[in-house]
C-alpha cells in the first residue's frame, strides 16, 4: 500500500491494527492461529471510537489472508479465487459486473443457508422486471415505473415487498465548477427542486422527500430541518439578489454566461426521469439544462475522481452502520473520498464531527452530530433531496425473508440464513 496516499482514517485504523492481538480462553495471547481455545480478538485504538463495535460488522472487517493479496496482485480482490470468508456463503465464481455465484459455507458458525445464490449485475430494471415475469430470477428490485403494473396484476401485486431503506439521495454541486462555486446558485437551485412532485410523478410514491442527510429512523436524524422547502419565487428571488439573469435560457452575471449540465447514468428510464427534472428547472428558473447521459460505468468512473466528476448529479449514500458517525464523518468530512469527489470542504463542519467522533458522553456526541448536520445543510453541498424504500419482487417460493432497512441487493440481505426455497413450488 502507498501510505502517502492514505487519509487520515486509514492511517488510524493502520495505526489500530498494530494493537490487534489474539487471545486465548485464559486471557494470553495465543502461539498461533490455529491454537484451539484462541477465541478472542482484542483491539486496541489510536483514539476513542465509540461507533466502533457497529463497524466491527462490516466488510471492513473480513478476513483476507496475505498470502491470497500477493498472488492475486492488485486485482485480488475482483476473483473468487483469492476470497475466503467467514460468512455464510462462499463465493465459487465471479464474473466482474456480470455474476457472482455463491454457495453455502459447511464451516459457518451458525445456521447454515440451504440455497445456492446467484447475483446478476443488470443496470436497466426494465430489463430485470422482464426476466422476473419471465421466471429467470427469485427476487428483482421493484422500480416506480413498473409499479401500477404490478399493482394491477393478480398475481404481481401479491409478489411486491415495500418496506423503508436507509439511503439518503443528493442532487450534488461540484463547488470549483462554475455557477456552482457561488453559495447563492446553489441555495438557488436548493429551492427549485420540487420533492413532493418528484416522489408523487417520478418515482410513484416509492420514497420519502427530504430537507436533510440522515434519514427518519436512524440516530442523528433532524426533523425540524425545513430551511430549503420548494419555493420557485424564492429561488428566482436568490438568483436575482446575487446579480444573475436568464438569458436565452442561460444563466449570465456581469455579461458572462454559465451553461449548466447534468449527468446521469444512461437507460431509457432515468431519461425518462430526468427530462422531468429539467423541465421543472425550465418552467422554475427559466433555465435551459443539458442534460448528459452517459453509459453506467463510465458515470461511476466519472463521479469517482474530482478532476472528471460533472458540474451537478445525483448519487445517493446508504447507512452501513446505525450512527451519525458513518452519515457524517464518513460521507462529508473534507479527507473524505466522497466529500473529495465534489472539493467539499467545509472545516467548521470538520471541527464539529472530529469533537464527536470521540465524545464518550452520549447526550453531548449527539449534540455535536446535529450541530455538524445544521452546518452541512447550511454549506449547500447539494440538495438533499429523497429518501428510498425497499422495493421488490419476491416470487411465490422464497420463504423466510426477514426484511430490515439496510438491505439492498436483494430482500433479506442482512439475514440470508432466514430464507428458504420451497422446490415444490417452481414451474
Amino acid at each position: 500500500a502507498d501510505l502517502s496516499t492514505a487519509t487520515e482514517e486509514q492511517l488510524a485504523a493502520l495505526k489500530a491494527a498494530v494493537g490487534v492481538k489474539a487471545l486465548d480462553a485464559a486471557g494470553n495471547a495465543c502461539v498461533d492461529y490455529e491454537q484451539a481455545d484462541c477465541l478472542s480478538l482484542q483491539l486496541t485504538l489510536s483514539k476513542p471510537a465509540p461507533y466502533f463495535h457497529t463497524v466491527m460488522s462490516l466488510w471492513v472487517t473480513f478476513p483476507a489472508k496475505e498470502e491470497n493479496i500477493t498472488e492475486g496482485g492488485e486485482q485480488w480482490w475482483n476473483s473468487s479465487k483469492y476470497q475466503i470468508g467467514n460468512g455464510p456463503f462462499i463465493l465459487q465464481s465471479l464474473e466482474p459486473f456480470v455474476r457472482g455465484y455463491f454457495v453455502p459455507n459447511p464451516n459457518y458458525w451458525g445456521d447454515k443457508p440451504t440455497y445456492d445464490l446467484e447475483y446478476r449485475y443488470i443496470t436497466d430494471s426494465a430489463v430485470s422486471f422482464e426476466a422476473y415475469k419471465n421466471n429467470e430470477f427469485d427476487i428483482v428490485p421493484l422500480a416506480a415505473e413498473d409499479l401500477k403494473t404490478v399493482q394491477a396484476d393478480e398475481t404481481l401485486s401479491k409478489e411486491a415487498m415495500i418496506y423503508p431503506g436507509s439511503c439518503t439521495y443528493n442532487l450534488n454541486f461540484h463547488q470549483l465548477k462554475e455557477p456552482f462555486t457561488d453559495k447563492a446558485v446553489r441555495e438557488a437551485f436548493s429551492y427549485a427542486i420540487d420533492r413532493e412532485g418528484w416522489v408523487t410523478d417520478v418515482l410513484k410514491g416509492l420514497g420519502a422527500p427530504t430537507q436533510t442527510w440522515i434519514p427518519k429512523g436512524f440516530p442523528g436524524y433532524d426533523a425540524t430541518e425545513d430551511r430549503f422547502p420548494y419555493d420557485p419565487a424564492k429561488a428566482v428571488q436568490t438568483l436575482t439578489d446575487a446579480g444573475y439573469t436568464v438569458e436565452n435560457g442561460v444563466l449570465t452575471k456581469d455579461g458572462k454566461q454559465f451553461p449548466i449540465t447534468f449527468t446521469f447514468s444512461d437507460t431509457p428510464r432515468n431519461r425518462t426521469r430526468y427530462d422531468w427534472l429539467a423541465s421543472k428547472w425550465k418552467t422554475d428558473l427559466g433555465l435551459d439544462i443539458a442534460l448528459d447521459p452517459v453509459e453506467a460505468t463510465t458515470y461511476t468512473a466519472l463521479t469517482k475522481d474530482v478532476s472528471t466528476a460533472p458540474q451537478t448529479f445525483i448519487l445517493g449514500w446508504c447507512a452501513d452502520y446505525p450512527d451519525p458517525q458513518n452519515w457524517l464523518s464518513v460521507y462529508w468530512k473534507s479527507t473524505s473520498a466522497f466529500a473529495s469527489r465534489i472539493a467539499y470542504v467545509n472545516p467548521a463542519f470538520d471541527e464539529l464531527v472530529n469533537a464527536a467522533d470521540i465524545e464518550l458522553d452520549p447526550t453531548k456526541r449527539a449534540d455535536l452530530y446535529m450541530q455538524a448536520q445544521k452546518e452541512l445543510v447550511s454549506s449547500v453541498p447539494g440538495v438533499f433531496f429523497w429518501n428510498n424504500v425497499n422495493t421488490y419482487l419476491v416470487k411465490p417460493w422464497v420463504k423466510g425473508i426477514s426484511q430490515t432497512p439496510q438491505d439492498s441487493g436483494f430482500a433479506g440481505e442482512k439475514a440470508p440464513t432466514t430464507i428458504t426455497i420451497d422446490t415444490s413450488m417452481i414451474p
